[in-house]
C-alpha cells in the first residue's frame, strides 16, 4: 500500500530538499541541535530589534526595549511585565 502524500513543512521547499535536511538533522548531535537553534534564536532577536529601529527610529531606548518586548512574548504578557507598554505596538 503506497504512503499516503503529504504536504512538505516549508511551502516554499521541495520535499525531497527537505528529506534531505531532515535527514541532516537526524544525524546531528543534541549539542550541535542546541547551537543550531540557540544561534536560530539569536538571529530572530537580532532582526526583530533592528526591525523595531527602523519602523521607529526616534523612538528612545525604552520605548525600543517596550516594542521589542511586544514583539518577543507578545503584547499581554510585555503589558503585564511593562505597564508603560499599553497602548504601543512593534
Amino acid at each position: 500500500m503506497p504512503t499516503p502524500a503529504r504536504l512538505p513543512l516549508a511551502a516554499d521547499t521541495p520535499l525531497e530538499i527537505e528529506r534531505v535536511q531532515v535527514a541532516m538533522w537526524q544525524q546531528m548531535t543534541p549539542d550541535g541541535k542546541i547551537r543550531l537553534v540557540s544561534g536560530l534564536c539569536r538571529r530572530f532577536h537580532t532582526l526583530a530589534a533592528e526591525a523595531v529601529r527602523r519602523r521607529h527610529p526616534q523612538a528612545s531606548a525604552r520605548e525600543q526595549f517596550l516594542r521589542l518586548a511586544i514583539v518577543r512574548p507578545g503584547y499581554d504578557l510585555a503589558v503585564e511585565a511593562f505597564p508603560d507598554a499599553a497602548g504601543l505596538d512593534c
